[in-house]
């Protein structure tokens, strides 16, 4: 990584390090184990999709109520680091946990992946904060985009690892039952996000901060009061903001919910994660791609871009039906999840004041999190009413259209300072 500086570089780290919860408790091992679990269980696919689904709205509820206070909290000198760590060891302590979990107990094994997500969202809340700390406005495209591509790349390592021990001991060369090797996954993710988030620890410091005062939480209730009756002084961060709640909220949903649709489409455990694998190694250099180009044709432009193509998305997923077509709609998907998130959280980061910028990430946040309730609620409800579960991920287009709408309203930053303008009707 020449050119970058340390602090940038221990910053992209970090992704490179918790991505191998994204793949592997989000995404791929953890969602085929809990199936598993609840299908022994005696519960149907589309119920146990619709399980995951509310347990996920549940999570993230909680986060969204906590987040904006913490955001707030955390803008005080010294207080960033403390509360990335916070939740950073619950989720790493989470995800450890679910090895120890029998695998007969599924709605145990949904309680700590709801604590587990709590942790990973919660450190993600102050992470992403912490890119005004390490890096320049012109460079924020770039940084961020490397940072989720590296951690698409990165996360591959272990997902090889998890996925080797699970095929070796379903052929039985290994001695293990496929439930252990499940398990060694849980804890092989939980060691390695633990393990390479050491550089962010020693070298990510908070540079812009508030001073300390007395009565920080409740001089931190007044600030946030402050700024809820503010936010609309920012136009272009208020649109965006609305904007991203739709749109991130279909991102979200399809990736947290992809292997879980695979199974009620009949397609093997061995072919989702060879599929989610592959769509990792492609996500990596198409996250870069995206950064590199919004230098480009700036970062509004290819906002644009990766929404129409989750929204081509959505509507083939309808039409959905062997296991060609989830290989065709899992590359769709790799061409643009990171490079939309990374643009997202650089966009943002220019509009924010430094020094409140956990604040205004806690509501950068909030919005993502609610998005993320509806998400998978109306996957959910959508699915049990029809029966379908490919009616489940149509269903999210509209959130598409709706974000990229109101995103076309959103002007193009300016500076690194956010310029205050009313709210025009």
């Amino acid at each position: 990584m020449k050119g970058f500086s340390k602090e940038e570089k221990s910053w992209v780290f970090y992704d490179w390090a918790s991505s191998a919860y994204s793949i592997i408790i989000s995404t791929a091992v953890f969602p085929l184990f809990y199936k598993a679990a609840a299908t022994n269980a005696g519960v149907s696919g589309a119920d146990s999709t619709a399980y995951l689904g509310y347990t996920i709205a549940i999570a993230t509820f909680i986060l969204a109520m906590i987040a904006p206070i913490l955001g707030t909290i955390g803008d005080y000198q010294g207080y960033k680091k403390k509360f990335f760590t916070f939740f950073f060891s619950i989720g790493v302590g989470a995800t450890a946990a679910l090895a120890f979990i029998p695998s007969d107990q599924w709605l145990l094994l949904l309680a700590f992946y709801t604590i587990a997500v709590i942790g990973s969202s919660g450190s993600n809340v102050f992470y992403d904060a912490f890119l005004v700390d390490v890096t320049t406005e012109d460079r924020m495209n770039r940084i961020s985009a490397r940072g989720y591509g590296f951690g698409y790349i990165g996360s591959t390592i272990p997902f090889i690892i998890s996925i080797a021990i699970i095929v070796l001991s379903q052929n039985g060369i290994l001695p293990i039952s496929t439930t252990v090797a499940s398990k060694i996954a849980f804890i092989i993710t939980a060691l390695w996000w633990g393990l390479f988030s050491i550089p962010l620890f020693k070298n990510v410091h908070q540079r812009y901060y508030i001073q300390k005062e007395p009565n920080p939480v409740v001089n931190s209730f007044k600030r946030l009061g402050k700024t809820i009756k503010e936010i609309r002084k920012y136009r272009a961060l208020f649109l965006f903001l609305i904007a991203y709640f739709f749109y991130i909220d279909g991102v979200g949903t399809i990736i947290t919910m992809s292997t879980a649709y695979g199974t009620d489409l009949g397609i093997s455990s061995i072919n989702l994660l060879i599929i989610l694998f592959v769509t990792q190694v492609v996500a990596g250099p198409f996250a870069i791609l995206y950064g590199r180009l919004a230098e480009k044709f700036t970062g509004k432009k290819m906002l644009y871009v990766g929404i129409i193509v989750y929204i081509i998305v959505c509507i083939y997923a309808y039409f959905l039906k062997t296991t060609l077509d989830f290989w065709i709609l899992a590359m769709l998907v790799a061409s643009s999840q990171g490079g939309i998130q990374a643009l997202s959280r650089a966009y943002f980061a220019k509009l924010v004041p430094k020094e409140n910028s956990n604040e205004f990430f806690g509501f950068y946040n909030i919005f993502g999190k609610f998005a993320s309730i509806m998400g998978p609620l109306l996957v959910g409800v959508t699915a049990q009413v029809t029966g379908n579960s490919n009616s489940g991920v149509f269903s999210l287009v509209v959130l598409f259209i709706i974000g990229i709408t109101i995103l076309a309203f959103v002007p193009e930053p300016k500076s690194e300072k956010v310029v205050k303008e009313p709210v025009t009707n």
